[in-house]
């Protein structure tokens, strides 16, 4: 039990003047109990398993042990009583009780040996309980390594879309959007990009793979196009690029 205690305390990072303030036992009490040199109160038990967020249950199972071992080793090793004759001064020597002797030192076997499996089962659960959060925590890594090791090819291409080119007046679309002014520049995506990337396949300029991403080949396509119908070369499909890709007759 006074294993468990100071690992209680330990964990908690208390100092015994900290205990003191949180249970109402003294700072000397505290260094007895840890110590071993006096028996812990019941509510003091309780009170640094509720500190501790331990099970009080369980530390007043291993108290109520070691309070029977330790009345039995106080029973066993107290002196004669108060009003009992004193030996006298000068005589022979008396000799003590062989059985006596051998009984207190039982004793005193039995409360250390009481202490030691008291200390060693709670360390037993302890270790138990840090190999399961152990193997758990194995398994949560092992997991997300299997799911990021192989990622779906899917999700490392872009989607390629259908150009589908119809004539409403003297303009075309290609079924992806149908604006006339959007600016649309490098590093945009979307239907947007989609369809300057099919009006500019449509005018015999290639962007490469219509997939929705204003890239450099998209960039550099929309650079020659611009060039060839007399634009501003910059790169941006804006309101008269638009006019242009929408009028242009097939490349």
């Amino acid at each position: 039990m006074i294993v468990r205690l100071r690992k209680l305390k330990d964990r908690g990072e208390l100092s015994t003047r900290q205990l003191a303030a949180k249970t109402g036992y003294s700072t000397r009490s505290w260094e007895r109990y840890l110590g071993g040199r006096s028996l812990p109160p019941r509510e003091a038990v309780e009170a640094m398993a509720r500190i501790g967020g331990d099970d009080p249950a369980r530390l007043l199972v291993l108290h109520e042990i070691a309070a029977e071992r330790w009345a039995e080793g106080r029973t066993a090793t107290t002196g004669p009583p108060p009003d009992a004759p004193a030996a006298p001064e000068h005589g022979p020597a008396v000799r003590r009780p062989y059985g006596r002797s051998l009984r207190v030192t039982v004793t005193a076997g039995a409360v250390a040996l009481v202490l030691s499996f008291s200390a060693v089962l709670v360390l037993a659960v302890e270790l138990a309980e840090t190999r399961a959060a152990a193997e758990a925590a194995r398994a949560g890594a092992v997991a997300a390594t299997t799911d990021t090791a192989a990622p779906d090819p899917a999700f490392l291409l872009p989607a390629l879309y259908t150009c589908r080119p119809e004539r409403t007046g003297d303009l075309w679309y290609t079924g992806h959007s149908r604006t006339r002014d959007t600016v649309v520049a490098y590093g945009a995506r979307g239907p947007e990009v989609i369809e300057a990337q099919c009006l500019l396949r449509r005018a015999g300029v290639s962007p490469g793979d219509v997939d929705g991403i204003f890239g450099p080949l998209t960039r550099r396509a929309v650079k020659r196009f611009q060039d060839r119908e007399g634009l501003a070369v910059d790169g941006i499909v804006g309101p008269r690029t638009w006019r242009a890709l929408r009028v242009a007759a097939p490349g």
